[in-house]
């Protein structure tokens, strides 16, 4: 009975065997989606060298200090001036060719600074081009370079639609990781509107694409690509030491730019007309905000979009067309990057309450002649001094003036050692009893003009004088 059970145990598997068999030779013209993708995009994915020239400086071993050692010269021999040389840095990314006029998406950081000739463009076939900068946008980390075919076409990738993307679905990362050309790694949208920080510096991407699709060094400017082989973000950044994140800039938001840079070489900024600062833990109390999101006006600009929209100081700015504002940084972000002429509907926390209010946006000023208010010039925001600020900063009622919510980190107020719960109660011989008068006494200061400020803290009262510098 036991050799029965084996036997037929053994035909089993032969004929499960056969099966797998032939269905292998049945399929085996078989590709897998994301082999289709690769093969479709590839030839479009170009790998980016370039060669920049920076200068160095170092001093003679002979210096002061080498002298002061050896020689005991008091004061140390004369100093030797700095000698300069220049170096040759070369880097490597990643683009894909959009046009098949030769125009490529790259990130800006990839091609910012380089030499004139210094970007070589080296296709899948091996073809090497020498390539030109269109334009670029270092805050998103965009750029548009150039090859000439000479007559002869250029393989191209399609451009998606970012906007209708999924959590969870397909994304392919192509590009040139360490030097490697023409590497494929692949994922899922993991995350969808990131908010990540750049790297060495206190601003930050929005809206980001996230993928655990691997990201590496030399994968920045190519493209992430869908199931379908269109391109729906530009491979950007890198968390360092994190494994499976790798984040992208929505392909909306390049094509968005496009115009600007290949025909102006930049992007033509919009302008709202305010200054604001993040909403801080004792502005909102102090104000009696909803949250700690959005953006508190702090200055507005007269005859500006946002003057003849109605804003109004310590109005703060929680969506612009819908979208919501996390912080000040966020609707620089958003307004700067709205099209010129285009009418914004902003969103605003006003005396506990969300009103909507409608600006026309304007070409941002090389330069803006306002009345800077003093949250700029001293790097404060400060209110009415209320009933409420009164008892939980125990200011007693024959103290006038305004109260302050914030200092910010390195600012004028900070080294003058200005706390939050200060009450600022004259400018020189100025009385400060509202937020009008401080308006409009801050904007008057001139540059090199002595400033005296009439402080309450702590329950006494100081004098604290300095020369304004702009």
């Amino acid at each position: 009975m036991k050799k029965v059970k084996v036997v037929v145990i053994l035909v089993m598997l032969l004929m499960s065997l056969g099966v797998l068999i032939n269905a292998g030779t049945v399929n085996k013209d078989y590709q897998s989606p994301i082999v289709k993708v690769v093969n479709l995009a590839s030839p479009a994915v170009v790998k980016i060298e370039t060669v920049r020239t920076r200068t160095l400086s170092y001093y003679d071993p002979f210096s002061e200090d080498f002298f002061k050692r050896y020689f005991g010269f008091p004061f140390g021999a004369p100093q030797v001036p700095q000698r300069q040389f220049k170096q040759k840095v070369k880097a490597l990314g990643s683009g894909f060719i959009f046009d098949e006029k030769g125009y490529i998406f790259t990130n800006a950081h990839v091609v910012e600074g380089a030499d004139k000739g210094g970007i070589k463009v080296i296709l899948l076939d091996g073809k090497e081009y020498t390539a030109s900068l269109v334009g670029i946008d270092t805050r998103k980390d965009i750029a548009i370079i150039k090859i000439d075919p000479h007559g002869k076409g250029l393989p191209t990738v399609e451009l998606g639609d970012s906007s209708k993307l999924s959590i969870g679905e397909w994304a392919i990362a192509v590009g040139n990781p360490l030097g490697f050309q023409h590497t494929v790694t692949f994922g899922v949208v993991s995350a969808l509107d990131r908010k990540i920080p750049k790297p060495n510096s206190k601003e930050y991407y929005y809206h980001m694409i996230q993928t655990d699709a691997a990201i590496n060094p030399g994968n920045s400017g190519g493209p992430l690509l869908n199931i379908h082989g269109q391109v729906i973000g530009i491979n950007t950044a890198i968390v360092v030491n994190s494994e499976g994140l790798g984040f992208a800039i929505p392909i909306n938001t390049a094509k968005d730019l496009m115009n600007d840079l290949i025909n102006k070489g930049k992007v033509i900024k919009a302008f709202l007309g305010v200054s604001v600062q993040d909403v801080t833990p004792d502005i909102k109390e102090g104000l009696g905000l909803k949250s700690n999101k959005g953006a508190i006006v702090v200055n507005i600009v007269p005859n500006s979009p946002a003057d003849k929209a109605g804003l109004k100081y310590e109005d703060v700015i929680i969506a612009v067309d819908d979208q919501s504002i996390g912080d000040a940084d966020e609707l620089v972000d958003t307004i700067q990057y709205k099209p010129v002429n285009s009418t914004v509907k902003l969103t605003v926390e006003r005396n506990g309450e969300d009103i909507n209010l409608y600006a026309t946006l304007v070409e941002k000023p090389k330069k803006t002649k306002v009345a800077v208010g003093g949250e700029e010039k001293f790097g404060i925001v400060v209110t009415a001094l209320t009933d409420a600020l009164r008892a939980k900063y125990a200011i007693p009622k024959n103290i006038h003036g305004v109260i302050v919510l914030s200092v910010k980190e390195g600012s004028l107020a900070q080294n003058l050692q200005i706390q939050v719960g200060d009450v600022i109660m004259k400018i020189g011989r100025k009385s400060i009893n509202n937020l009008d008068d401080w308006h409009n006494t801050t904007a008057a200061l001139k540059n090199g003009s002595k400033v005296v400020l009439y402080l309450y803290s702590n329950g006494n009262r100081y004098l604290l004088t300095f020369t304004y510098h702009e």
